[in-house]
């Protein structure tokens, strides 16, 4: 017997990109055949009528997005005053920026002193 093997045929069996994207709205009833499938990335919702192998609006919702992972993210910071390196979170780095501002706007509304 001779086994052949078709490279990017037809793939067997896998759901439809539709049930890991971010854009996808998937509604299913009680039976196998009930299920509808829509694209939320277009400005009116589209029925989606076949599973989906490829797509190039597809967003992993398992995935963190860009947005999420800067909002989790550490910040290297360099004390040059002190000569420290290290880590911060967000929240320091926006306290940190705050007292900046707060500073530097003090610095603004005091007359300079003329000798």
């Amino acid at each position: 017997m001779v086994t052949i093997k078709v490279r990017g045929g037809t793939p067997q069996g896998g759901g439809t990109l539709c049930q890991t994207c971010s854009y996808g709205h998937l509604i299913k009833g009680f039976r196998a055949t009930e299920e509808e499938v829509f694209c939320r990335y277009f400005f009116v919702e589209r029925e989606i009528r076949f599973p989906v192998s490829e797509c190039t609006f597809y967003e992993d919702r398992r995935l963190a997005s860009k947005k999420e992972m800067e909002d989790i993210a550490w910040i290297l910071r360099t004390d040059m005053p002190r000569r420290r390196v290290g880590f911060i979170s967000p929240e320091q780095l926006r306290q940190i920026e705050d007292e900046a501002a707060v500073v530097s706007r003090h610095e603004e509304d005091e007359p300079e002193l003329k000798e």
